[in-house]
C-alpha cells in the first residue's frame, strides 16, 4: 500500500508573518490533519548558528526525526532537516520537512518500526515536482540495530538502566507520568536510544513510544520522548520532564527497576538476541524473571535482585525450563563465587529448591541445598525454607556436614553470646539435616532456649511470634528436642506461670503425649477455665489443679503454679486464702512458697475497710476483720520460721486485734500496739486504724483492767488518744451512756481520774466530759442521775461523788442561768 506524503518548508526571506507552508500534500490528508501536523514538523535552529554556515557546519546541525500520534488515530513519521536557502541573493538556512502519514492500523512497509526509518535514503530535502506528489512507497532503511548499537549501549552504560526504565514507563498506554528528555550532543544518539528501546521493549510497547530526536521546546512537545541539546536541558527540567543528561558526567545513583537493570546487563554483554528469547517465556511483559533467567542461562552475571527474580520466577514455573536450562540456572544462582547475596535472594532460592526437589535429580539441586544450609549457619538467615533431610544423603551432604558441623556445635555450646530463638531453632534444624550429633550439648541448649522463648514472645506484637512456625517444625522433626524443651518449660513454669500461659495461647506446643508436664497442662487449661467459670477464682483454681494430674501433697509446686495462674496480679481474698491453706499441709505450702501469698491475703484483707464499721464499744468486731485475724493467727502458727520482718509484725497486730475483741490478751495492750505498728512500718493506714480501734474499744469497755487504762493514759500516745476520742464520740457509746447509769459513772471516773497525765490526755478527757457525757446525763431521769452519783461514790470515794454533784450542778445552773437571761431579753 502506498502511503500519503507531506512536504513542508519554512518561509522564504521576506515572507513576514508566516512560519512556513505545505509545498506538497498526498491524497487523504485533510486540512484538519494539516493544522495538527504543522506544529509537529516545524524546526528551530540551535543557538549560535552562523547566518551563512559552511557546508560542514550545515551537515552538523541536528535533524528532527519524529514519530507522532494524531487525533484521528493515525500516525506520522517525519524528518525535519535544515537546508541551504539558494533563493534570492543570500545563502542562509531554511528547513524542509518530509513526512509519511500512516492511517490507523497501517504499518510502515515491511512492517518495520518507525525508528527503523531513521536512516532511510528516501527522506528528501526538496519538494518533488508537481503540486501534489504521487503516492510514494517508503521502503525501510537498514535496521537501527544493525550498525554499532551494541557499542552505543556499552558507551552509555552508566545511564542505560535508568533510561530503559523510563522508556518502559513512557511506552505504557495507561501511564500518566512525565515525558522523558534525553540530553545528547547529537540527535543521532537520541535515535540510537530509541533503537535500543525498539529491541528491548515488546513490539506493542515500542509502537506506542512517540518521540522526536530534537526540539528546542521540550515543555510543549506532544511526544513521550524528546531529544534536546545540552544547552536546552535546563528548559526540560523547568518543564518537569524526566531528564537524563547522557552528554554529561555519569550519574551517581541507579534504579530499583530490576527489569531495567537486567536489560542493561544484557546490552552491556552485547546479547540483544536474548530479549526475543526472554519474550518467549511465560510471564508479564516487563517481569524481571524471564529476562533474568535467560541472562543467567546465557552466562551473564546479574546482581542479587536479578538472581532473586530468576529464582522466584523458576520456582513458580518449575516445568517452564528444560533440564539443560534448569541446570544452568541452578549453577548460576548457587555459584560459590557470589558474595553479595541478600535475604530476599536466599528466600527465592529456597522456594526454587522446594519446587525442584523431587522433580530434578539430586545432583542438580545439591548446589542449592548446600548454599541454603551454608547461609543458614554462616549468614544467620532464620527465615530460610530449609531442604529436606534426604537432600544431604549423598557425598555432597557429607562434604557440607564436615565443613559446617563444627561451626554448628561450637555456636550451640556458646553460653556467653545472646542468640535469638530463631537462630537456635535454625541451628538445631540444620544439625539434624546434616546428621551432626549434638546430644551432649542439647540439655544446655534447651535450658537456654526455654526462657528465651518466653522473653521474646512477651515483647512481640499480637499473634504468634515470628519464630513460631520454625519452632513447631523443629518439635515435629526432632522428638528428643521436643521432649527436652517441654520438660524445661515445665520446670520453669512455677516461677512465672502467667508468662507460660500467655506463651501457650500464642504458640500451640504439642504436649499431648505421655510426658507428665503437670505445670504446662495447668498453664494450657487456665484460659478456658477462666472463660467458662468467669470470676469464680476458687472454681478456676480447682479446675486448673485437676488439670495437673498430680496432688499438691505429692508435688507441692503445683500449688505455686495454680496460685500464680489464678491470682497472678492480685492477692487472694481471705476466704480464698483459707481455701488454699486448707487444701494442703503447711509443709506443701512451705515447699511451694505459697505461704507468702497467704500472708499477702491476710494483710490486704485487713486493709479492705476500717474496723470501726459494724463494731461497738464493747469490742464486737467486723466479720472481715475476724476472718483476717483468724487467718493471721493460723499463719503465725503454721509458718513460724518463714514469716518475719514487717509481715510478721503485721500478722501479730492482726492477731492482737482478734485477742482484744474476743479473748484475753497478754498485759501491756497499748505498748504492744505501739511496738507492732513500729515494726510493721510502713504499716498500712487501715491496719493501724483497726489496731487502734480494737484497743480503744476494749479500753472503753467497763470490764477492762485498770492497769491497761493507766498505761494507755500515761503513755501519752497522741494517735491512740485521738482514736479513743473518736470512738468515745460514736453513736453506740453515746447510747450506752444515756441508757446505762453504771457505764456513765465509769466514764466519769475515768475521764476525771488523770488530770495531770501528760499533755494529750487532759484536754481530750475534758472535752469528752463536756461534749459526750454531759449531754447524756442531761437526758437522764432524776432517778438515773442519782444512780450515777451513787455508783461514782461506791466505785471511788465520797469526794468523787461530791465532784460529780458539783460537775452536774454546774451544768444545771448553767442551764437555769441561760433560761433567766433569755427571759430578761424577751422582756
Amino acid at each position: 500500500m502506498s502511503l500519503a506524503q507531506v512536504h513542508y518548508t519554512s518561509a522564504a526571506p521576506g515572507d513576514e508573518g508566516t512560519a512556513g507552508r505545505f509545498t506538497a500534500v498526498g491524497p487523504g490528508v485533510s486540512g484538519a490533519l494539516l493544522a495538527e501536523i504543522e506544529p509537529l514538523v516545524r524546526y528551530e535552529l540551535p543557538g549560535g548558528v552562523p547566518e551563512r554556515p559552511s557546508d560542514g557546519e550545515l551537515r552538523s546541525l541536528p535533524q528532527a526525526f519524529g514519530y507522532f500520534a494524531l487525533s484521528d488515530g493515525s500516525r506520522l513519521v517525519a524528518r525535519s532537516a535544515p537546508v541551504r536557502d539558494t533563493g534570492g541573493t543570500g545563502a542562509g538556512v531554511r528547513f524542509h520537512a518530509h513526512a509519511v502519514h500512516l492511517p490507523p492500523g497501517v504499518p510502515l512497509p515491511g512492517d518495520r518500526l518507525p525508528v527503523e526509518a531513521w536512516r532511510s535514503p528516501h527522506w528528501v530535502a526538496v519538494t518533488p515536482g508537481g503540486a501534489t506528489p504521487d503516492p510514494l512507497a517508503l521502503p525501510p532503511g537498514p535496521a537501527a540495530v544493525s550498525e554499532g548499537l551494541d557499542d552505543f549501549a556499552v558507551s552509555r552504560g552508566p545511564w542505560l538502566a535508568a533510561v530503559l526504565a523510563d522508556l518502559r514507563r513512557a511506552s505504557d498506554a495507561e501511564a500518566a507520568g512525565r515525558p522523558v528528555a534525553l540530553v545528547e550532543r547529537q540527535c543521532a544518539d537520541v535515535a540510537r536510544w530509541l533503537g535500543l528501546a525498539s529491541v528491548t521493549l515488546p513490539r506493542e510497547s515500542a509502537e506506542r513510544l512517540t518521540f522526536t530526536t530534537y526540539t528546542r521546546r521540550p515543555g510543549s512537545s506532544a511526544s513521550r520522548v524528546v531529544g534536546v541539546l545540552p544547552e536546552d536541558a535546563g528548559a526540560a527540567r523547568a518543564a518537569g520532564l524526566r531528564v537524563h543528561a547522557c552528554a554529561g558526567p555519569a550519574p551517581a545513583g541507579g534504579t530499583e527497576d530490576v527489569w531495567a537493570t537486567t536489560a542493561a546487563r544484557v546490552w552491556r554483554s552485547r546479547s540483544p538476541e536474548l530479549f526475543r528469547e526472554a519474550r518467549e517465556l511465560p510471564g508479564e511483559p516487563f517481569a524481571a524473571g524471564p529476562l533474568a533467567v535467560t541472562a543467567l542461562c546465557a552466562g551473564i552475571a546479574l546482581g542479587p535482585d536479578g538472581r532473586a527474580a530468576a529464582a522466584g520466577w523458576a520456582a513458580d514455573r518449575p516445568y517452564a525450563l528444560d533440564a539443560q536450562r534448569t541446570g544452568r540456572l541452578v549453577e548460576a544462582i548457587a555459584s560459590p563465587g557470589i558474595d553479595d547475596r541478600t535475604a530476599a535472594e536466599f528466600d527465592a532460592a529456597g522456594r526454587l529448591f522446594g519446587a525442584l526437589e523431587g522433580r530434578c535429580p539430586a545432583s542438580v539441586t545439591a548446589p542449592l541445598a548446600a548454599m541454603l544450609v551454608t547461609e543458614a549457619v554462616r549468614g544467620g538467615n532464620g527465615s530460610l525454607e530449609l531442604p529436606r533431610r534426604d537432600a544431604f544423603a549423598g557425598p555432597e551432604g557429607a562434604e557440607v556436614a564436615e565443613r559446617l558441623g563444627p561451626e554448628i556445635l561450637t555456636e550451640l555450646a556458646d553460653t556467653a553470646g545472646s542468640r535469638s530463638v530463631a537462630r537456635t531453632v535454625q541451628l538445631l534444624r540444620v544439625a539434624r539435616l546434616l546428621g551432626v550429633d549434638g546430644t551432649e550439648s542439647l540439655p544446655g541448649v534447651v535450658d537456654r532456649l526455654a526462657p528465651a522463648l518466653l522473653a521474646e514472645a512477651s515483647v512481640a506484637q499480637e499473634g504468634p511470634p515470628g519464630f513460631a512456625p520454625a519452632l513447631l517444625e523443629l518439635l515435629d522433626e526432632q522428638f528428643e528436642v521436643r521432649t527436652a524443651l517441654l520438660g524445661a518449660l515445665d520446670r520453669i513454669a512455677p516461677q512465672d506461670p502467667g508468662a507460660v500461659a500467655r506463651f501457650l495461647e500464642r504458640v500451640a506446643l504439642p504436649f499431648t503425649g505421655t510426658q507428665a508436664l503437670p505445670h504446662l497442662r495447668m498453664c494450657a487449661e487456665v484460659p478456658e477455665a477462666m472463660a467458662t467459670l468467669g470470676g469464680d477464682r476458687a472454681a478456676v483454681w480447682h479446675r486448673v489443679l485437676r488439670a495437673a494430674g498430680l496432688s499438691p501433697f505429692a508435688e507441692p509446686l503445683v500449688l505455686r503454679t495454680a496460685v500464680g495462674l489464678v491470682w497472678e496480679d492480685r492477692a487472694p481474698t481471705v476466704e480464698e486464702a483459707r481455701l488454699l491453706l486448707d487444701a494442703a499441709t503447711s509443709d506443701s505450702h512451705r515447699v511451694a512458697g505459697t505461704w507468702a501469698r497467704l500472708v499477702d491475703a491476710a494483710l490486704s484483707t485487713s486493709t479492705a475497710g476500717t474496723s470501726a464499721t459494724g463494731t461497738s464499744a464493747t469490742g464486737t468486731s467486723a466479720t472481715g476483720t475476724d476472718e483476717a485475724a483468724r487467718l493471721a493467727h493460723d499463719l503465725l502458727r503454721g509458718f513460724p520460721g518463714e514469716i518475719g520482718g514487717r509481715e510478721r509484725a503485721g500478722l501479730l497486730l492482726l492477731d492482737l486485734v482478734r485477742e482484744l475483741r474476743t479473748g484475753a490478751p497478754e498485759p501491756g495492750w497499748a505498748e504492744r500496739v505501739r511496738t507492732l505498728c513500729a515494726q510493721a512500718e510502713p504499716v498500712e493506714p487501715a491496719l493501724r486504724e483497726r489496731a487502734h480501734a480494737a484497743l480503744v474499744e476494749r479500753l472503753l469497755a467497763p470490764d477492762r483492767p485498770g492497769a491497761e487504762l493507766y498505761d494507755f493514759v500515761h503513755g501519752a500516745d497522741a494517735e491512740l488518744i485521738a482514736a479513743y476520742d473518736r470512738t468515745a464520740r460514736t453513736a453506740s457509746v453515746r447510747s450506752r451512756l444515756r441508757t446505762q447509769p453504771a457505764y456513765a459513772a465509769d466514764c466519769f471516773t475515768v475521764w476525771t481520774a488523770h488530770p495531770h497525765a501528760g499533755r494529750a490526755w487532759p484536754p481530750v478527757a475534758a472535752a469528752l466530759l463536756d461534749d459526750v457525757l454531759r449531754p447524756a446525763v442531761r437526758g437522764m431521769s432524776a432517778e438515773d442521775v442519782a444512780e450515777v452519783e451513787a455508783t461514782v461514790g461506791r466505785t471511788g470515794s465520797s469526794g468523787r461523788a461530791d465532784a460529780f454533784r458539783d460537775w452536774n450542778r454546774s451544768s444545771t445552773l448553767g442551764r437555769l442561768g441561760r433560761r433567766i437571761a433569755g427571759r430578761v431579753r424577751r422582756g
